[in-house]
């Protein structure tokens, strides 16, 4: 339970689990405090990361947030990048990679739902090899959907996307699958 005494640790682990840019305004309302508050509470966390120790910052534009990495740390991380993007997709990627393959374009909390564990770092990984895109909803502007790349198709040898195997029929056992009246069983 989030309290006055644990607000800057809440703060911290949101900003850490949404991986992303957050608005204030979200931001505020999910720890449940005013959003007049929460540039105090932001400077203040700003101030416990500033310790040379510590490898985190924040980063905000008076609308949004977002935890990164200090720059000092920019080669470790470069090195760290090309190491990865040398070996292969592991299998969470590959799964992630399927899922939007097949259900593309897909909200990260759609994502999650159907993997049944947070994806944020499994999407880095992949939009940095260049296998999905990441882009905008239209619907919701706070909201990124992932998509396949065009260098996806490319590596698979495919005109497009539906060319899958068994695209339709996966496709369609999905949309089952997420229907309300599959969820629900004849006692509710």
């Amino acid at each position: 339970m989030i309290n006055s005494e644990n607000k800057l640790a809440a703060l911290e682990a949101l900003l850490f689990i949404h991986g992303e840019t957050i608005t204030i305004s979200k931001a505020a309302k999910i720890l449940n405090m005013d959003e007049k508050d929460f540039p105090a509470l932001l400077e203040e966390l700003e101030k416990g990361l500033s310790d040379e120790k510590r490898g985190l910052t924040v980063v905000y534009d008076g609308e949004k947030v977002q935890l990164a990495t200090k720059k000092d740390f920019g080669s470790i991380l470069g090195q760290f990048i090309r190491e990865e993007l040398s070996e292969d997709l592991t299998l969470a990627s590959l799964e992630t990679l399927s899922i939007i393959s097949y259900l593309g374009p897909i909200s990260r909390s759609r994502l999650e739902y159907l993997r049944g564990v947070n994806s944020f770092f499994t999407l880095r990984s992949l939009m940095l090899r260049g296998l999905i895109e990441r882009y905008q909803d239209p619907k919701k502007h706070n909201t990124y959907l992932y998509k396949p790349s065009f260098d996806l198709l490319k590596h698979l040898g495919l005109n497009k996307i539906t060319e899958l195997p068994e695209f339709e029929k996966f496709k369609s056992v999905v949309r089952v699958f997420e229907t309300p009246e599959a969820n629900s069983s004849p006692n509710q």
